[in-house]
């Protein structure tokens, strides 16, 4: 008996032991804690990252002469023609990062899911947007390797021709576009367009035609080929079909926070940009721009010294640092450089202003382009050229209400400055312009594939480049330290990794 008593305690904590544990998986286990995230979400942060680095000012807007700032520091740039590479890899960082990085993601998740085919072919527009951005930003860069660190360890990746990347990506954007269908799966919760598959065509197939557009100068056959087949398919002609990246309070616009903030009194509307549109007497100019009269300081740019009247806004000219602008101060009459004109940061670079990534209006003028080489034969490049200016000029009510401009003024503008086929190119093309302006990828790649606007070099001393113009940006330090081999056969195959390489398209 003492033996079987002895068994029995000896056992107890056995038993105790068995019962703690029962359950103890499951009581270590967070039932609130998502363990998956609809693909949809990984989207919509690829979608919003879309917008434009605030780098973006001080290189790709100073190139093409819409803003400047006469300081150097975190704002050299383009007005001293030198190569910050703290500022030219923002486009990689941020496209790599979050765009491209996010939507292969999706692409993995969703590419043998029948039930969610429109979001694979969603992402794969949305890449191949974020591919030609950052391939007109350096040329050849990771395409093929890209993205896929995290799925296949290819963690240094080879670089891919611009030839190669922009056929990937007209391919891309042809069979997405085309595999759309209203009637599968709506991906409603898409930040973009909610899901409205005629728009997600709109954009791919007006994305389309700057791609095919950008071969112009390259591959005119292509080009116009690749352009028929946009058309075909139909491209944006509303502004309500624009793609946009919308921001609150909670989510800001990049650009403008960095306007509002840090570089609120360091950055200006550039002379050849106000200058141009005060000869042509246009209506965007009130819509666009502030100046401080009178202002010696930042602190003393404040509302009641605010201006928008055209005759009164005077850009800041190009080739000047803090200390010789004092001279062009002198010469325009004003306080101090704090007197220039700005972008108006209440209105279109204010913090929850809308980031546009490709619009109507520059559709409808790269279709006015087309139509006058012959290449669409829908309208005239007339009537495209005046639709465009015209949906511009309406866009401007987007960034706030009190940037609308007159139905009146448009036409007046409109009868004013008539399109000119001998001068059709360049009226075009200057109109696009003006369409990109705080799109500055977009407003630097067509300059370089166009030539228009023309603008006088910039003329800053001892500027780091040999050409008129910068023609591209720089790898970053890191792909060149930690990816070398792959940077160096890239740059031994398109030419010096410096502000002066043209890209493929650009030759």
């Amino acid at each position: 008996m003492k033996n079987i008593v002895k068994a029995l305690l000896l056992s107890i904590p056995f038993w105790g032991l068995t019962s703690c544990d029962k359950g103890f998986d499951e009581l270590n286990i967070n039932k609130t804690a998502a363990t998956s995230v609809n693909p949809v979400f990984i989207l919509n942060n690829a979608t919003i990252n879309c917008t434009y680095a605030p780098g973006t000012v001080i290189y790709e807007e100073g190139i093409v002469q819409q803003m400047v700032s006469p300081n150097s520091g975190v704002l050299t740039g383009a007005n001293f023609n030198q190569d910050s590479r703290d500022n030219t890899v923002q486009n990689w960082q941020k496209y790599y990062r979050t765009v491209i990085r996010n939507t292969q993601d999706v692409i993995d998740q969703t590419k043998d899911l029948p039930a969610r085919s429109n979001l694979y072919n969603m992402a794969r527009i949305l890449q191949a947007y974020a591919y030609m951005v950052t391939t007109d930003s350096y040329g050849d860069i990771p395409y093929a390797d890209a993205a896929k660190g995290y799925t296949q360890q290819i963690v240094l990746p080879k670089y891919d021709t611009q030839q190669a990347i922009y056929a990937a990506i007209i391919k891309e954007l042809t069979e997405a576009s085309t595999a759309l269908d209203a009637a599968k799966t709506v991906e409603a919760a898409d930040v973009l367009y909610g899901g409205n598959i005629a728009l997600w065509k709109k954009f791919a197939n007006s994305l389309l035609l700057r791609a095919g557009m950008r071969l112009s100068k390259v591959d005119a056959a292509q080009a116009q080929s690749v352009v028929g087949k946009a058309v075909a398919a139909g491209v944006m002609e509303l502004n309500t079909e624009n793609a946009m990246v919308r921001h609150d309070a909670n989510y800001v616009n990049a650009v403008g926070n960095m306007l509002n903030s840090t570089e609120a009194a360091n950055i200006y509307m550039a002379a050849p940009f106000v200058d141009y549109l005060k000869k042509t007497n246009d209506p965007r100019l009130k819509s666009i721009a502030v100046r401080y009269v009178g202002a010696k300081s930042g602190p003393e740019q404040v509302a009641s010294r605010a201006s928008s009247e055209p005759a009164v806004q005077i850009g800041m000219p190009f080739g000047f640092d803090n200390s010789t602008i004092s001279a062009e101060v002198a010469k325009n009459k004003l306080a101090s450089f704090y007197d220039f004109t700005q972008v108006d940061r209440t209105r279109m670079a204010k913090n929850t202003a809308p980031n546009f990534l490709v619009t109507a209006a520059q559709t409808q003028l790269l279709l006015a382009e087309a139509a006058q080489r012959g290449w669409v034969t829908g309208s005239t490049a007339e009537a495209y050229f005046n639709k465009g200016v015209r949906l511009h000029m309406e866009q401007l009510a987007s960034y706030d209400a009190n940037a609308a401009v007159a139905p009146t003024a448009i036409t007046a503008y409109l009868t004013e400055n008539p399109f000119n086929t001998a001068t059709a190119l360049e009226q075009i093309n200057t109109q696009y312009w003006i369409a990109s302006f705080l799109n500055g990828p977009e407003a630097f790649a067509n300059f370089r594939r166009s030539g228009f606007p023309i603008l006088t070099p910039n003329p800053f001393p001892g500027k780091g480049i040999k050409g008129t113009f910068i023609r591209r940006l720089t790898y970053p330090n890191s792909e060149i330290s930690v990816n070398s081999v792959n940077v160096k056969e890239a740059i031994g195959r398109q030419g010096a990794d410096d502000l002066d390489t043209k890209v493929w398209w650009d030759k």
